[in-house]
């Protein structure tokens, strides 16, 4: 007769875990689409990080786009970026959302949106002139025509393209309509003029019928008179905003500026265009109030007030942190945004709807675990915040919290051995002494905590205890030894004592105790301990006796003194008390705490630590570094932390070190968070990109607990290699990690031959200012699409699905051809089955000359082409190559047959192979491969070609399974599958 032993281990709770779920590296953002774009493509970025890593799909307008399931000609995933090719308005504007996951969660992007840019034409109908007298003001209408995106920049064009006219003090061009507007006309303003509407986005421009302006000679004063008038305005809190004001009028009227209710405008305001234009920039709260314009002149004055709003995006003040929770516990999520107006809270789980507010969890399940966003939005914008509960169902282990190994109790006093193992769920607790199993009785109670208590304790009560924690996962145990002494007593104690002013008094206090411990006496004054290192020209204590010295008297020094008597074991010492923090500075801290017992050794010195708000365990503390000298003597209970991030929320913990050891560092302080302060480093910004007509830049962003302050963002500074003046644009949002930069102007030289090269540098600023720039990147801007194709394209079918494909890269042709190549596009069909624009592509970078081609259809004849590309579009396409895919494997399984001996010793396999017809539609077979196992056992596989009988030895009795499957050229083929019963 044969048995089965079985052993089922569980892991203890642990923070080894190394998986973990999606993090967001890069997100989609917003893109502008142009018809007239040369590269046909729209290219959304998604990357995250996670283990295992994550996979991705896309949604747009909240449907999912079947990447997989059916082929699409628009739609193709490379990594986890999202490819639309030959983009539509009406197939793909919408919002579109990346959806990152793995076995720990399922999270999702930002929105991003995808509109269709667009300018129309002015009409062709001719303009009307305008007649006026020499001395009046005049108004050019724009008119402007339909476009998207809305901000477009407007200049006027005088007689003849391309004379532009400039503005001052007596012309205005109004970027809020574009209209022209004239305070007094001069014979010399007689002539044409057009209206030109640049969208910079889409990198297009349009100018209307020219308008003729004829003056008549007759000057004459006219008083002021304000026709253009800023209306109430709300701008977002860090951003920049412009208020406009003009005014007709002869002669020209000046044009002044109030804040009203200040005596001077904000310290960030500007004025320009000889008056007509206000410009606050870095807007703040403060700045939100009513602004007037006054308009001037000897004839009359005129003014206009209307108000400014200020309103901000939602930021963060708390968010969401990776958790572990045990099963069963209780649990509460909340995040907090500020923002004007008040943002709205919801939340999501693995990429759907899970409430709003504040999530409340009274047992955890292990169904709760998974991926939380929690989303704040408000009409300027939307932030996401992410984190994992992982909740954890886990053998005990004393690893972090053992059984005391030796502890001590008085005689007929209360005993408490504490036993707090880490486990999850909550586990069942057992006691023993020696070997004895404890139960509860009227001494004798094992508390709820899991704690032994043991009251009128005796010499008899002395031995060793050992707690035993057991739940469904798993058991564990600890071990201690319990010593009874006999009670301390104060034997004498001190007398009340009267002395004068500056005199010197001994005050006695002596106690009986047991004779294998140390003891150590504890002077308080009205209950407030002494501390005689800090009050050392007052106080000095003498070990032996416990006698209290007190010199030169003060009447501060009058009070109740008491004298404790404290039997103590040598050994480690205890750990510091009321640990908290005093100052608070951008970069430091003073740290004060109580000293512990030193547990009969004097301690030698202290260590500080500190765990930051991005700490990953709970155990993940860090030694800091103090201003303080270590080592022995370093008696001081404060010391100032330095070296830490600003606007860091940190926590801190101390233990104490003596000739035994280091103590524990039990109770940390309060969380406290740093100053705000500049940004000092570039951290390290690292700057690509290139693209034609299209400047894209990108870098690394800085990490969070780096921003050292609120209101952090980017400054992207960019210019032609061989300009002088920078072009500067400001980033707001602290997560994006790239600029896409349109315009026109921005135009290859004859000379430039193949590309232009660009200098960018990055630099952060805060709430408190900038920090510097990096390093100055060249990236390159193409003149045009590659001009070479690749040579050489090979291929190979691997399989009836799946086939290799090389080719001899572009090479460098001595005109820096290599710098703007980003990669090669790879296209394959079938010859006579499919159309080329329906074609499969895979997009390969340009340091790879190989790819694998996948989800191809069996015996068919398919066409492969091979294209550079960069950012300015598609190269030319190389030579097709032609290819037969192999035939598809048998649709069926071998037939098998088996016999077990009578013994029960062996058993025999054969059989049929699968006929092969050499004009039919299934591949050759090249072998079969034969499995047979049980679990813990396993045979095989073994190869078998030419054979069709094999024996094979039974080890032992029970079920098995035998599997038989052939290999064909086409890859593999059905498995035939039996299970057997051994004798």
């Amino acid at each position: 007769m044969c048995g089965w032993n079985v052993l089922i281990q569980f892991k203890p709770c642990s923070n080894d875990a190394t998986g973990y779920g999606p993090i967001f590296e890069e997100e989609p953002l917003d893109i502008v689409y142009t018809k007239e774009s040369p590269d046909r493509l729209i290219s959304m970025n998604c990357r995250a990080r996670a283990n295992p890593a994550p996979t991705y799909r896309w949604r747009r307008d909240n449907w999912e786009i079947k990447l997989m399931e059916l082929p699409n000609e628009h739609y193709s995933l490379v990594g986890g970026n999202l490819i639309i090719n030959n983009p539509e308005e009406k197939k793909h504007a919408g919002t579109y959302v990346c959806v990152a996951k793995n076995v720990y969660g399922t999270v999702i992007s930002k929105e991003a949106k995808v509109k269709f840019g667009y300018l129309e034409e002015f009409p062709d109908e001719e303009r009307d002139p305008v007649t006026v007298k020499e001395g009046q003001g005049a108004v050019l209408l724009c008119a402007p025509p339909k476009r998207w995106p809305t901000e477009v920049t407007f200049r006027w064009i005088y007689n003849e393209f391309p004379v532009f006219l400039h503005p001052d003090k007596r012309r205005f061009v109004s970027q809020s309509t574009g209209n022209l507007y004239i305070s007094k006309v001069e014979a010399s303003d007689a002539g044409n003029y057009s209206c030109y509407v640049f969208n910079p986005q889409i990198g297009k421009g349009v100018y209307s019928k020219f308008i003729p302006l004829i003056s008549t000679e007759e000057k004459k004063r006219y008083k002021a008179d304000l026709v253009v008038k800023f209306p109430d305005t709300t701008a977002m809190l860090n951003y920049n905003v412009t208020l406009e004001c003009f005014a007709l009028g002869n002669p020209a009227p000046h044009i002044v500026w109030r804040k009203i209710g200040a005596t001077d405008l904000p310290a960030s305001a500007q004025v320009s265009m000889s008056g007509a234009l206000l410009h606050l920039y870095n807007v703040q709260y403060e700045d939100s109030a009513g602004y007037e314009c006054e308009a001037i002149n000897q004839k009359w004055q005129d003014w206009h007030q209307a108000w400014l709003y200020v309103e901000a995006a939602p930021e963060w003040a708390v968010t969401i942190n990776n958790t572990q929770k045990d099963v069963g516990s209780e649990h509460t999520m909340s995040c907090v945004a500020n923002g004007k107006p008040g943002p709205y809270i919801r939340w999501l789980k693995d990429g759907y709807s899970y409430g709003k507010g504040e999530l409340k969890f009274s047992s955890l399940t292990f169904e709760d675990s998974g991926m939380y966003q929690c989303i704040a939005e408000n009409y300027w914008g939307i932030i996401y915040a992410s984190a994992e509960l992982r909740v954890i169902a886990c053998a005990p282990t004393f690893e972090l919290n053992p059984v005391k190994k030796y502890l001590l109790g008085a005689n007929n006093g209360r005993v408490v051995i504490e036993c707090k193992p880490r486990a999850a769920p909550r586990p069942r607790f057992t006691w023993t002494k020696g070997k004895e199993v404890l139960f509860n009785n009227s001494r004798i109670s094992i508390m709820f905590d899991g704690s032994l208590e043991i009251l009128n304790a005796t010499r008899n009560d002395e031995g060793v205890y050992t707690c035993l924690a057991e739940n469904d996962r798993g058991k564990a145990n600890s071990t201690g030894t319990l010593t009874i002494t006999e009670a301390t007593q104060i034997t004498v104690a001190p007398e009340d004592t009267q002395v004068m002013v500056g005199e010197e008094v001994h005050l006695q206090c002596q106690a009986s105790f047991d004779p294998s411990l140390d003891i150590t006496f504890i002077w308080s004054l009205d209950f407030r301990v002494i501390d005689f290192y800090l009050e050392w020209k007052h106080y000095e204590r003498i070990m032996v006796g416990g006698i209290l010295k007190i010199m030169n008297v003060q009447l501060r020094h009058e009070g109740r003194y008491t004298c404790t008597a404290q039997t103590v074991v040598k050994g480690l010492p205890a750990p510091p008390g009321g640990v908290r923090v005093e100052e608070i500075r951008d970069t430091s801290v003073k740290l004060v705490w109580n000293r512990g017992a030193d547990h009969g050794n004097p301690i030698l010195g202290y260590t500080i630590q500190t765990r930051d708000v991005y700490a990953l365990t709970e155990v993940d503390w860090r030694d800091a570094s103090t201003c303080n000298p270590y080592g022995p003597g370093w008696h001081v209970s404060d010391a100032d932390v330095v070296d830490l991030y600003p606007w860091m929320e940190y926590e801190f913990r101390v233990y104490a070190t003596n000739e035994f050891g280091d103590g524990g560092g039990r109770h940390p302080s309060m969380k406290i968070k740093t100053w705000d302060a500049g940004r000092d480093p570039a951290w390290g910004t690292i700057i690509i990109g290139c693209c034609k007509e299209i400047l894209i830049i990108t870098w690394t962003p800085v990490q969070p607990q780096y921003f050292y302050g609120k209101k952090f963002g980017y400054v992207v500074a960019f210019k032609p290699h061989d300009d002088v003046d920078w072009w500067y644009e400001t980033i707001s949002d602290p997560e994006t990690r790239r600029y896409v930069h349109r315009d026109s102007s921005f135009r290859v030289k004859s000379n430039d031959f193949q590309v232009r090269e660009f200098q960018v540098k990055v630099k952060t600023f805060n709430s408190k200012g900038d920090g510097p720039y990096s390093l100055s990147t060249t990236i390159y801007y193409p003149r045009d699409v590659p001009s070479e194709s690749p040579t050489d394209v090979y291929s190979r079918p691997v399989s009836s699905h799946e086939a290799l494909v090389w080719w001899i890269p572009v090479m460098d042709t001595g005109t820096g051809l290599q710098q703007y190549i980003d990669g090669y596009q790879v296209k394959y069909w079938r010859k006579y089955d499919d159309t080329e624009p329906g074609a499969n592509r895979i997009f390969v970078p340009a340091s790879m000359n190989q790819t694998r081609l996948e989800n191809m259809l069996p015996d068919s004849h398919y066409l492969i082409e091979v294209r550079a590309y960069n950012g300015a579009g598609v190269g030319p396409p190389s030579e097709h190559c032609e290819m037969f895919t192999k035939r598809a494997p048998p649709s069926v399984a071998p037939q098998m047959w088996r016999y077990i001996s009578y013994s029960g010793k062996w058993l025999y396999v054969w059989w049929h192979h699968i006929s092969y017809d050499w004009f039919g539609n299934e591949s050759f077979p090249l072998y079969y491969k034969v499995m047979f196992r049980k679990t813990g056992y396993i045979t095989g596989p073994i190869y078998m070609t030419g054979w069709h009988f094999i024996d094979f030895p039974m080890p032992q009795v029970g079920d098995y399974e035998l599997e038989v499957r052939g290999r064909y050229e086409g890859g593999d083929g059905p498995i035939r599958k039996i299970r057997l019963q051994g004798k």
